[in-house]
């Protein structure tokens, strides 16, 4: 039976395995797609799936996700499964921490991009909410807003056009905060380090 499964969203997967090399995890990672953040709906049953499919070949599961829209039924999944996820209700959040709650409690219509983010933002955002065929709308999604905040998990002055470019098509002021990866990288070490001693 192998030590550790990380169940993580699709949106966290380049971070997480990033941050499996750096801590030498012995660890699997198995994700979820990320696009479900437009149906939260599909989370929960999802990452059941993943959890009753694959269990049995580990010790011990953990969650890389936040609650993510699914009002709290994730959890209620993993409850009900036994299986823990690590806390923060978004990979904003996660990456931002203190930070993040500063903007939210400052600037409550701060729109926020994390490196997944900014190199997906056509697809996941631009045109999966057809403002690519009607701009017009974009006053209707965003005209709330009052500023964009870049998380960035890394210092890629490519991502950072991106950012500007995602900003300035949503017509809003952009501020950058490198961040890494914040307190995903801390929880998801905290929940490891339990692993590691509890099956010790």
């Amino acid at each position: 039976m192998k030590p550790l499964l990380l169940i993580a969203c699709g949106a966290l997967a380049r971070e997480v395995i990033a941050l499996r090399e750096k801590h030498a995890w012995d660890a699997d990672i198995v994700c979820v797609p990320a696009i479900f953040h437009n149906t939260p709906s599909k989370i929960a049953p999802a990452v059941e799936k993943r959890i009753l499919a694959l269990r049995a070949q580990y010790q011990r599961i953990i969650v890389v996700y936040g609650d993510c829209g699914t009002n709290g039924d994730l959890d209620s999944a993993l409850a009900r499964l036994g299986v823990e996820r690590i806390s923060g209700p978004h990979c904003f959040e996660q990456y931002g921490g203190a930070l993040h709650d500063q903007h939210m409690a400052e600037t409550p219509g701060t729109y926020f991009l994390s490196d997944f983010l900014v190199r997906h933002f056509d697809k996941l955002v631009w045109h999966s909410l057809g403002l690519d065929r009607y701009p017009h709308l974009r006053d209707d999604y965003f005209g709330n807003y009052q500023q964009v905040v870049y998380l960035a998990q890394t210092d890629d002055p490519d991502l950072v056009s991106r950012a500007e470019h995602a900003a300035a098509k949503l017509g809003l002021p952009l501020q950058i905060a490198h961040v890494g990866y914040g307190e995903l990288e801390q929880r998801l070490l905290a929940a490891i380090k339990q692993s590691v001693n509890g099956l010790g």
